[in-house]
């Protein structure tokens, strides 16, 4: 109303018909000469703007015509008062079109309730969720800590979270243990600055350094009080006229102790007994070899002592397995003839064992050697063993050797290994013709009626190797009547206990291996026939 008034004096006052308001910009200048500058916004509103022109020319023209009565003035009085009315209307829908300018300090009284209630909402509150027992709102931007109860009201279409309910829940040890925890840390995120928080880790792991070491200390304690050092057992064993040897010292001791004269046949043969034990390992064979063992042991072996023959064919045997630089040593020292000899005299069936053993351990992956055996009549010696009694259980022995050596040949000669060095060995073995000669021998019908025997293990060695040999003897078995009811005998027996290894739950038993090995053999032998 004081804007009014004023404006309404100043109209009054002013010689509107002396003022130039056809000139460009006149009702302008007007306006601004009439309200003072520090309370006037520019008028942008074009609907404002053409009210207050109509006014201020009705009033120039009221002076112009020389109507200035009471009633005259009255009138204008209230088109005045409409129009600002009007501009007032539109100031509060557009503050920034207002006439007036509203002072700061009354925003401040207007908004102060405001202000102080987002002063008290901090910023990082709005970056973390602090659950309760009870639904509340989760808003964008929040993280909700795991473990809790999360959904979605379909009423409000927001999201809310709360703790889970104990009562009717059962919550996981752990999550409880973690929310009691995060429950006695009170975090707060304006607590702690970057510097304080590098600090307190490099504490924390100042702390499990220290933690570690003393764990340690506390093993290596308990270790020391459980154990003492080998400096000191080393000690007390010099105080005990006892010391540590490593194995070669020890053999170097049993190799002289063999070889000494002094020594009874006892103690040689617990010599011999001993060195069977070490000469198993590789090295410890090789280091036998570089101390002259190996030919006291050969030598040994022609000793007129059985006992002794025994352990040192015993010894030789176990230094020759998978040793091929053993086994040319020993073949050059004419351990094979010995070996043989042995074989092919009577001697007690325990020597026959050991000589036997030691003759399969030079054999085996030595080409060189299974020549050798052929060419000084090997098959000869081991085919005369079937016809002396009390050799049966030598029997198996020869027949596995046989297939072993068979089935190794046939194996290298399939293999698609190229190398130089395989070759090199290929080609020694085609120099043993062992299956021709096996078939010539009569080994056939010797291996065949072992089928006869009752053990099944013997049965399965012994079919395995007719297996290995039906392409050279096919023959010799076709004509065999007494291998031919066998065979019908042994599927009759094995067809029943695989019947009854399935009963018992066993679909893929021994019986059935070997009665589907029975079947192969009678199948090929009646192909043959065909």
């Amino acid at each position: 109303m004081k804007t009014f008034w004023s404006l309404a004096g100043s109209l009054a006052s002013l010689k509107l018909h002396e003022t130039p308001l056809a000139t460009s910009g006149g009702v302008t200048k007007v306006l601004h000469h009439l309200v003072p500058a520090t309370a006037v916004i520019q008028v942008r509103d074009h609907k404002t703007m053409k009210a207050l022109e109509l006014i201020v020319l009705l009033t120039a023209m009221s002076h112009c015509i020389g109507l200035l009565s009471i009633a005259s003035k009255l009138n204008l009085l209230v088109l005045l008062l409409s129009a600002l009315c009007f501009c007032s209307c539109l100031s509060d829908r557009i503050p920034e079109f207002a006439l007036t300018k509203i002072e700061d300090s009354d925003l401040k009284e207007e908004n102060g309730k405001e202000s102080v209630a987002e002063d008290d909402l901090d910023p990082e509150d709005l970056e973390v969720f602090y659950p309760t027992y009870q639904w509340q709102t989760v808003r964008p931007g929040q993280a909700v800590p795991a473990g809790l109860h999360v959904r979605l009201n379909l009423q409000t279409g927001e999201r809310e979270a709360r703790l889970p309910d104990n009562k009717n829940e059962k919550s996981d040890m752990k999550d409880q243990e973690k929310r009691k925890r995060l429950d006695e840390m009170h975090i707060n995120s304006n607590s702690f600055t970057s510097q304080e928080l590098k600090e307190a880790l490099a504490k924390m792991k100042e702390k499990e350094k220290t933690e570690s070491t003393m764990e340690q200390k506390a093993n290596l304690e308990d270790v020391r009080q459980r154990f003492r050092p080998i400096e000191e057992l080393k000690k007390e064993f010099e105080e005990l006229n006892m010391k540590i040897e490593t194995d070669f010292e020890i053999m170097v001791k049993l190799i002289n102790k063999f070889n000494s004269s002094t020594s009874t046949l006892d103690e040689k043969v617990a010599a011999l007994y001993d060195l069977e034990y070490y000469v198993h390992q590789v090295d410890n064979a090789k280091d036998f070899l570089s101390l002259g063992g190996l030919q006291l042991v050969i030598n040994g072996v022609n000793s007129t002592e059985p006992v002794l023959k025994e352990h040192a064919a015993f010894v030789l045997g176990a230094a020759l397995s998978s040793n091929p630089k053993v086994q040319v040593e020993a073949i050059e020292g004419g351990a094979l003839q010995k070996l043989l000899v042995i074989l092919a005299t009577e001697q007690p069936l325990a020597v026959k064992k050991k000589a036997l053993f030691a003759l399969s351990s030079m054999l085996r992956h030595f080409p060189y050697a299974q020549l050798q055996f052929l060419k000084l009549g090997g098959l000869q010696v081991l085919r005369n063993l079937f016809k002396e009694k009390g050799m049966e259980s030598l029997y198996i022995r020869v027949v596995t050797l046989l297939y072993d050596l068979i089935l190794e040949k046939m194996l290298l000669e399939d293999s698609e290994n190229k190398e130089d060095q395989m070759k090199e060995k290929v080609q020694q073995y085609k120099q043993v013709n062992l299956v021709p000669a096996v078939v010539e021998q009569g080994w056939c019908v010797i291996i065949s009626n072992l089928l006869a025997l009752p053990e099944h293990d013997t049965r399965e060695k012994v079919l395995k190797t007719v297996r290995i040999l039906m392409a050279a003897c096919r023959d010799g078995y076709q004509g065999d009547y007494a291998l031919s009811t066998t065979l019908s005998m042994l599927r009759t027996e094995y067809e029943e206990l695989a019947a009854e290894e399935q009963r018992e739950g066993d679909k893929d038993g021994y019986f059935k291996e070997l009665l589907s090995s029975i079947n192969t053999i009678i199948q090929e032998l009646r192909s043959g026939y065909l």
